[in-house]
Parts: structure tokens; C-alpha cells; sequence
């Protein structure tokens, strides 16, 4: 195409002719219009990474409390001392111990025994360090620590039987007191599992469970007689000869037991937990503190398995 100069002014031309002719009339300008804004979405803050739940630890330390469940009426292990008005015992000293080394306050609960052994505590306390026997059926509900000492399961009789009941197998016929839920109760009904057992349970007796083992010689103390005989770790039946219970020993121990603290399955994560009292706990055995208490409440060191 032939470019024409001719062309192009007369276009300029034109549109100054236009605007003058506008200008005359008295119009004005079109208004220039801003674009209109595109609407933003408001500004958010990018969404955290979730961290999962806090394991059992970090909420106990965040709390400056472990709960401990333990035995109100199980001494020397653990109970209420009225005159000081403090709970005192081997389990006592032990779960205080442990509290001081994971640094927070110790809280102790006493629920009954079969709700502690059955699990899903809901929260109500955080641990047990009360003589829990480590069993396959408990283990199902509940994680354990290394056990922190050593049982021995013996029975004791009524001092006034002491001259018809001298064997184990003299118990037929008799009545024999245990605490409910424990693996004395599961011993005397033949479904206790262990190869600790050097004494089979005798035949042809009457069971009769009660809350806690304590109250077996209690009952007996008191001058009752419907219990004939009762099954408890030695060192219980120790103590309640100290304390004047009218009961004496029966034979040798049928079996020993190792003895842990346990945290609740259901109360996962836990994990942490467990291996902190765990830590403490083979600290306690390596430092001599364990021996130390068993001494102080035994008179001989349950802190090993007893021979």
C-alpha cells in the first residue's frame, strides 16, 4: 500500500474539528472510569501443622501433678496414717520417689482394686504404683514398668488353728479369706498361671473375697471366726503379727510375684510416660533406693527376688 501524507492529515484534521464542535455545544469530556477492583478473599493465616495428641508426660508436667492410684488399707505397702495425718508406706515413699525425679507433685486416689486391674481409668489417675502384679490377662489393659520389687504369696491361719491346721492340704473344708481381682484369688480358684508356683492351691475350700487384703486379718483381729485362714503376701502377714494379730504362718510361700507400676492402655499416647517411671524405676534399683525402702518397711530387701 502507497503511504499518502494527505491521508493522515486530514484524519488529524477531523477528529480537532470534532472537539471543537463538542467544545462549542457546551458538552464536556466523557468521564474516564477507574477500572473496577477485582474482590480479594479476606487474608488468612496459613493452618498449623496438628502435632498429633500430647503424649500422658507433657500433660502431667503441664498439670505440676502425677495421680497415683494406691491402697488406703494395705500396710506396710500403703496407707493412711491418722496420727500424722499423711499417707505412708513402701508403695508410698516409692510413687513419691518417682513423682520427685519426673518433677511434679504426687496425688494419690483409692479406688477398689478391680477397677485399677480392669483398665479404663477415664482419667480419674494417671498410674498405679500399688503392688500390681505383672499378668498376661492384665497386660491385655494395661502397660507395665520393670517391676520395682519382689512378693512372696503365703498363707497365714487363725492362731487358735494352729494345732488341727498344720499343711496346706489341712485346708480342705476351710475357709480362706483373699482380696478380690489380685493373683491370690486366681491362685485359690486354679487360674493363676506361673512358673513361680511351688505349692499347688488345696482342694475342697471355700473362697471368700473381700475388698482389700487387710481387712482378712482385721476381721480375724477383731475376735471373728468366719475365715479360717487367709492368702496375702508375706510381708503383709508380718505386719499384722507385729501389730498383734492373733494369725500364724502356714508352710513356705506357694509363690513369688514381681510387682510394677502400670499406666492404662486406653490412656495412649502414653509412651513417654511409661518409659520416664520406667527410667526412674531402674534408677531407683541401681542407686540403692528401692533396697533402702524395702529395708525401711520389710526388714529385708524385696527389691530382688527373694530366694
Amino acid at each position: 500500500m502507497l503511504y499518502h501524507p494527505a491521508r493522515k492529515f486530514s484524519v488529524i484534521a477531523s477528529g480537532l474539528i470534532l472537539t471543537a464542535i463538542v467544545a462549542a455545544c457546551g458538552g464536556s469530556p466523557a468521564p474516564t472510569i477507574a477500572p473496577t477492583a477485582v474482590p480479594q478473599p479476606a487474608a488468612t493465616s496459613a493452618p498449623k501443622p496438628t502435632d498429633g495428641p500430647k503424649d500422658l508426660l507433657d500433660t502431667i508436667k503441664e498439670r505440676g501433678v502425677i495421680r497415683v492410684s494406691t491402697d488406703a488399707n494395705y500396710a506396710p505397702q500403703s496407707y493412711f496414717d491418722e496420727k500424722t495425718k499423711e499417707w505412708t508406706g513402701f508403695d508410698i515413699d516409692t510413687a513419691n520417689e518417682v513423682g520427685k525425679r519426673l518433677g511434679v507433685k504426687v496425688e494419690f486416689a483409692t479406688p477398689q482394686w478391680d477397677a485399677i486391674t480392669a483398665g479404663n481409668w477415664a482419667g480419674r489417675w494417671d498410674v498405679s504404683i500399688g503392688s500390681m502384679t505383672i499378668t498376661p490377662e492384665r497386660a491385655k489393659v494395661l502397660d507395665f514398668t520393670p517391676a520395682y520389687y519382689y512378693s512372696l504369696a503365703q498363707f497365714a491361719i487363725r492362731a487358735d488353728l494352729t494345732n488341727t491346721i498344720k499343711t496346706v492340704d489341712d485346708l480342705k473344708g476351710k475357709t480362706v479369706c483373699v482380696a478380690k481381682s489380685t493373683t491370690y484369688e486366681d491362685y485359690l480358684n486354679g487360674k493363676l498361671t506361673s512358673d513361680s508356683i511351688t505349692t499347688p492351691a488345696p482342694k475342697g475350700i471355700t473362697v471368700a473375697p473381700v475388698e482389700t487384703d487387710q481387712l482378712c486379718i482385721q476381721t480375724i483381729q477383731s475376735g471373728r471366726k468366719e475365715y479360717d485362714a487367709v492368702l496375702t503376701a508375706a510381708n503383709v502377714i508380718n505386719d499384722g503379727i507385729q501389730k498383734g494379730a492373733p494369725i500364724a504362718f502356714l508352710g513356705k510361700p506357694v509363690y513369688s510375684e514381681a510387682l510394677a507400676a502400670s499406666i492404662d492402655k486406653s490412656s495412649a499416647p502414653n509412651s513417654k510416660l511409661a518409659q520416664a517411671i520406667s527410667t526412674a524405676i531402674n534408677d531407683m534399683h541401681t542407686d540403692g533406693t528401692l533396697s533402702k525402702l524395702a529395708m525401711k518397711y520389710f526388714g529385708y530387701d524385696l527389691s530382688v527376688l527373694p530366694k
